[in-house]
């Protein structure tokens, strides 16, 4: 039988998030998040990981994304993106309401769409 392990690269999740163990609500695995502007060297290295992640994105990268480019277990990187989201390092972009379009004619579209088939 072999000793206990020593993988350098295992860190348990509860240390890479520093003990906290849910995310918050809207942090899902669908969820995009964008990169906001500010310091990030009193970060911990993980933390700093996700964030070097948006340094070659045009836009916002999914949660989902995040942990598959991390190789991290993706409740970790929930926890992350939400802790990085509450220091303002990250934020999720908001639809704007005003350019919605109207119901009704949504509506319209869908009863043109049908009539076709």
């Amino acid at each position: 039988m072999s000793g206990p392990r020593r993988d350098p690269d295992m860190v348990r999740p509860y240390v890479r998030t520093q003990g906290r163990i849910r995310a918050r609500e809207d942090v899902r695995l669908e969820s995009v998040v964008i990169a906001a502007t500010g310091p990030t060297d009193t970060l911990g290295p993980d933390a700093r990981r996700v964030m070097r992640l948006f340094a070659g994105a045009d836009g916002g990268l999914a949660v989902a994304d995040i942990a598959a480019a991390l190789e991290l277990p993706p409740s970790t990187v929930r926890i992350l993106v939400s802790s990085l989201m509450d220091s303002g390092h990250l934020a999720s972009p908001v639809a704007a309401i005003d350019d919605q379009p109207d119901f009704d004619l949504l509506q319209e579209v869908l009863r043109g769409l049908r009539s076709l088939v």
